[in-house]
């Protein structure tokens, strides 16, 4: 790498404090496209194992199979391919948790060391979930079930037995994930094709003279990266990924020349795509081709292994386990009795940054308030019977994924009810008692755990992004410089294509650590979107400079047909 200075970022990476937002907050946005998909695979696979169990007389275990079958909230955004892996590294992840959770319940009733292993656990399962981006709901459903495990009287000969219940249903949630790729097999990279080709519209529709364009382009770059993110998470590359990549490379054109860019043609291609009919065809044109060489290039650059980015979140796991442990003992010294809801309270709060980890307590506290209300109200339907019990549970299942997509705090209002009636399958508890309980410790937990994220932050995340920027840039230059030369040496022009390969793996490695980050800089999103096109470009120059560009064509032309 050259020791040249960094070049200046011609786009402000700074903005100045603010206070903490209440307007807004509340507000409702528009559900996802595929709100009903996490809703009804929940239900599916929530509902049969304890309706076996009610038919069993058994319904006290029924927070056993509970923990096995909420693994079907996970990866479904995902391709089957990387869902299949996914969602089997989540039942390991949840089975885990449960399994440390019920030995040392078994081994100590003592409250004190058992918020200590609940807060450490917290801590583990929110920096293994930001490392391996595995998206949401992320680690709050693993810690609310290793945490609340953690207060159920239990024996070392019971623990095997309960496992075994729930991995079943863990076995039968993953089929349940997997369901629908009988039917689309390429649903979720269709719909992040389309979510890219749709936000690029709305950019392109402003034509960059809007008073909101800047935030516009800002989330069609960010689709666009999640677009490439679930190409390359299919594997294999067969037609209809290539098709898909052209699609994606029309997108970016889009961010590059909104002026010359049709915003219904982008808009009509995205409706098809979200259809089951045959994937639009954008046409091979010179500059998708050479982009799609430079992607190519850097894929077949050694990627960092996941756990090479924990390094960077260990503030965030400090910051977890500080804020548990508090919330946790907070709660024990009021008297609650269930101090791991103060626990789970905090760890569901901490996002990106301080302003949306404030939102998130907010939303947090009004939700879980107006939560318990809703208990209240359904509980003697509830207390009806073993049955109703059990179908108030699924509809509530359903109820909280369908709305959490709108605004987290109206999720919760259904997540609040169903976690006490869970508390119900062992025995019917006192409903004021709940109640109260519930009200306190969430509004514990929220102080808490805000405090510690204010206590414990990481302000060299945003340096490093701009390093990673910096490296990328003098990179493309070296490799630029190459390619000026009439008769450059293939070993040095090979050497500069791989270190930019690598250079550009690592912004994107850095990019992803610093988006679980709370710094006061602003992720330069729209500069990681044109250094990344840029970098690729010059990587497909390399590529073809070196006549390594004849395995990666598709359809029988070749990049020099493509050239106008």
């Amino acid at each position: 790498m050259s020791s040249a200075p960094p070049t200046p970022d011609p786009t402000p990476t700074t903005r100045p404090v603010r206070r903490l937002p209440l307007a807004g907050v509340l507000r409702l946005g528009r559900p996802s496209d595929i709100w009903f998909k996490p809703a009804l695979s929940v239900v599916v696979s929530v509902a049969p194992p304890n309706l076996t169990l009610l038919a069993l007389g058994r319904l006290d275990l029924a927070m056993y199979t509970m923990a096995g079958s909420l693994c079907a909230l996970y990866a479904h955004n995902r391709p089957y391919a990387a869902r299949a892996r996914v969602l089997a590294w989540v039942v390991l992840g949840m089975l885990g948790g449960l399994a440390l959770s019920l030995v040392a319940a078994s081994l100590t009733s003592d409250a004190v060391v058992l918020v200590a292993v609940g807060a450490l656990m917290a801590a583990v399962q929110k920096a293994l979930c930001d490392a391996t981006r595995l998206g949401p709901p992320g680690n709050v459903v693993l810690t609310f079930v290793s945490s609340a495990s953690l207060f159920v009287p239990q024996t070392l000969g019971q623990v095997p037995g309960h496992l075994a219940l729930a991995a079943a249903a863990a076995a039968w949630a993953w089929l349940v994930g997997m369901a629908p790729g009988l039917r689309r097999p390429h649903g979720p990279e269709r719909r992040a094709t389309a979510q890219a080709l749709d936000t690029a519209a709305a950019y392109a529709a402003t034509r960059g003279t809007s008073d909101g364009h800047a935030r516009t382009r800002a989330a069609a770059a960010a689709a666009v990266q999640a677009a490439w993110q679930a190409l390359s998470a299919t594997g294999a590359r067969p037609g209809p990924r290539r098709a898909l990549e052209r699609l994606i490379v029309r997108a970016e054109v889009a961010l590059a020349a909104p002026a010359d860019t049709d915003p219904e043609r982008l808009r009509g291609w995205a409706r098809q795509l979200r259809g089951t009919g045959p994937l639009p065809s954008a046409g091979e044109t010179a500059a998708a081709t050479e982009e799609l060489l430079g992607v190519d290039a850097e894929n077949a650059a050694p990627h960092r292994p996941w756990w090479s980015r924990l390094g960077p979140l260990a503030p965030v796991a400090v910051r977890t386990a500080l804020g548990c442990a508090l919330a946790g003992y907070a709660s024990l010294a009021l008297g609650i009795g269930r101090p791991y809801w103060a626990l789970v309270t905090a760890a569901s709060l901490y996002q990106a940054n301080l302003a949306l980890t404030w939102s998130r307590s907010v939303q947090r506290v009004v939700g879980n308030l107006v939560g318990v209300l809703v208990f209240a109200a359904i509980a003697p339907l509830a207390h009806s019977g073993g049955l109703a019990l059990v179908l108030c549970c699924a509809a509530l299942n359903f109820g909280a994924e369908a709305l959490i997509g709108r605004n987290y705090w109206l999720g919760t209002i259904c997540v609040t009810p169903m976690a006490l009636l869970i508390t119900e399958f062992a025995g019917r508890q006192a409903e004021g008692e709940l109640i109260t309980e519930r009200a306190v410790d969430t509004v514990v937990g929220a102080l808490v755990g805000f405090a510690a994220a204010v206590a414990v932050t990481n302000r060299r995340t945003g340096d490093r992004v701009e390093h990673a920027l910096t490296a990328v840039d003098r990179a493309r230059e070296r490799a630029a410089r190459l390619l000026a030369e009439e008769r450059p040496a293939p070993a040095a022009l090979e050497s500069a294509r791989r270190c930019l390969a690598a250079a550009l793996v690592e912004l994107r490695a850095t990019v992803d650590a610093a988006s679980g980050e709370w710094w006061q800089r602003a992720l330069p999103q729209e500069r990681v979107v044109l250094t990344e096109q840029s970098a690729h470009r010059t990587l497909a120059a390399t590529v073809r400079r070196l006549g390594l560009d004849a395995p990666v064509a598709s359809t029988g032309r070749t990049t020099e047909d493509a050239r106008p």
